[in-house]
């Protein structure tokens, strides 16, 4: 098994925004335009992108959401607590990794417009998960959650938004 500072180093892993490391390891080649998009779209993007994504157990994916559905892929590691709150308020929770006696999942879909946060629970580890989504990622398309506007959109969750953003 590789550490998280060789699995940096050998993946070219860069820090990401919302906490981890990331690098995009496909971007397509075909082009969706703006107009062929839903209206939270304002210009043409890639048919689908893919990322490599690492967290560890010294930090955590603040909450953001996305105009697309992002898929996670578990690899290797601990498992991923990933948190989501709908547009509606509603929140849920999974578990994503390889423990299937555990309820764990190897893959998971995230629901567009939802906020979604992250993290690796057991000291001193890693996950390392592959995250799709369709069309392409853009920055245009990812919104870093602020705090203070959270918890009054969701104050039922106001702790929990306070634990997993920055």
């Amino acid at each position: 098994m590789y550490s998280k500072e060789q699995l940096i180093e050998k993946l070219d892993l860069q820090k990401h925004p919302e906490g981890g490391y990331f690098k995009e390891t496909y971007r397509s080649e075909i082009s969706l335009s703006g107009s062929s998009l839903p209206s939270e779209f304002d210009s043409a993007r890639s048919a689908s992108t893919c990322i490599y994504f690492m967290l560890t157990s010294d930090e955590f994916s603040a909450f953001h959401k996305v105009n697309q559905d992002e898929a996670w892929h578990f690899y290797m590691g601990e498992r991923i607590l990933l948190h989501m709150i709908s547009p509606e308020g509603e929140y849920s929770k999974v578990n994503i990794g390889s423990d299937f006696s555990s309820g764990e999942t190897p893959q998971f879909v995230v629901p567009a417009q939802h906020w979604f946060a992250a993290e690796v629970n057991n000291e001193n580890s890693f996950a390392l998960v592959g995250c799709t989504v369709a069309p392409g990622f853009d920055f245009k398309d990812f919104e870093l959650a602020e705090r203070k506007q959270l918890q009054k959109k969701f104050p039922k969750h106001s702790e929990l938004i306070k634990k997993l953003t920055r």
